[in-house]
């Protein structure tokens, strides 16, 4: 069974339905951004697999973090992080996300996304390929409970 059925698997078995998931730039060059662009082609298509991004942070299960925190971000994103409903999961996705990469020392940057808001998931890679960030998403998945029967 390869890595996106498995998330497809665990996706329905804990949610019993889609993984809603509301993405953030924070400040990112759009390297990580080009490859969520990617899980959304034909290629990869991540979709048939249950993920959908949401434009509504009430509307997600995961909030996905690209890019260094800028300083003009950081109370926009932990409004964002408020404002999904429980239980939620972070997932910080790449370099700047993870740790600052090369912008981590500029006037305008924060840090990384773990001091504003509780990741729970770290995808490194500067970008990160799309394979990383579907196996990320799989065990930030796998992180949830399954959701009880009634």
């Amino acid at each position: 069974m390869t890595e996106a059925q498995q998330l497809s698997r665990q996706i329905t078995r804990r949610l019993g339905r889609s993984l809603h998931v509301r993405h953030l730039d924070s400040g990112s060059c759009n390297g990580c951004d080009w490859e969520l662009t990617a899980l959304l082609n034909p290629v990869y298509d991540v979709q048939r697999l249950g993920i959908d991004f949401v434009a509504s942070p009430r509307h997600a299960d995961l909030l996905l973090v690209t890019g260094i925190m800028t300083r003009n971000l950081q109370e926009a994103a932990f409004l964002t992080y408020q404002a999904m409903p429980e239980p939620r999961l972070v997932v910080a996705v790449g370099a700047c996300a993870v740790g600052g990469g090369v912008f981590a020392h500029t006037y305008a940057a924060a840090g990384s996304a773990e001091p504003i808001l509780p990741v729970d998931v770290f995808i490194p890679g500067c970008p990160p390929r799309p394979e990383a960030i579907i196996h990320g998403l799989l065990v930030a998945v796998g992180r949830m409970q399954p959701r009880s029967s009634p």
